[in-house]
């Protein structure tokens, strides 16, 4: 039987995802996110028929649940192998598209919304970060980290990888994920060895 070779659902939200981790939101059109996922503007319509933003937020969503199923497999080992898988699939993504991609979840997070409205993109995002602290604080409770102190740590690291991202960006060099790598590092092992 022969495959078809009209894109899937699934390739037009990843194309989607990919592209907003290049270019942001705001500064990309349906058409464009379908030029991107090589799908016919139509199957794209018929595949979100309420167009740009209902996209960006399967896209976020997407990556947002990407994410997370790494973080769910790693954190079995531990909240440090937890870090490095986190912080490999970034520089993975960084390095690999020559410092252009970085993370849809963060693009769509720093684009200022419309004037009275949250998007469903910009909660999908919230959603994203929120499930990613939840785990890692999950992981750092069941391996001797405080509770009052897992949830602060959990958002520290979401957010100390975020932002080195968009360095690493800026600057075109993975330096700024090896520095954060370094420092979350101390800190996990140092909640994980407090004195019982």
């Amino acid at each position: 039987m022969a495959r078809s070779n009209a894109p899937s659902r699934e390739r037009i939200v990843a194309g989607a995802a990919d592209l907003i981790s290049r270019r942001g939101l705001n500064a990309t059109s349906i058409r464009e996110l379908a030029k991107h996922a090589k799908a016919p503007l139509g199957s794209t319509y018929h595949f979100f028929p309420e167009g740009k933003q209902q996209l960006a937020t399967e896209a976020v969503r997407y990556a947002g649940e990407a994410v997370a199923r790494i973080l769910r497999k790693e954190l079995a080992a531990g909240p440090v192998a937890g870090l490095r898988a986190f912080l490999a699939l970034w520089r993975g993504i960084v390095v690999e598209s020559d410092f252009r991609a970085g993370c849809p979840v963060l693009a769509v997070s720093v684009e200022e919304p419309p004037a009275d409205e949250i998007p469903p993109a910009l909660v999908a995002a919230a959603e994203a970060f929120e499930e990613w602290e939840h785990l890692l604080a999950q992981a750092l409770r069941a391996h001797g980290a405080d509770s009052d102190q897992a949830p602060g740590l959990a958002a520290l690291i979401v957010a100390s990888v975020e932002g080195a991202i968009a360095m690493c960006r800026a600057k075109r060099s993975t330096d700024p994920l090896d520095q954060v790598a370094q420092q979350l590092e101390v800190l996990i092992v140092g909640a994980l060895d407090r004195p019982a």
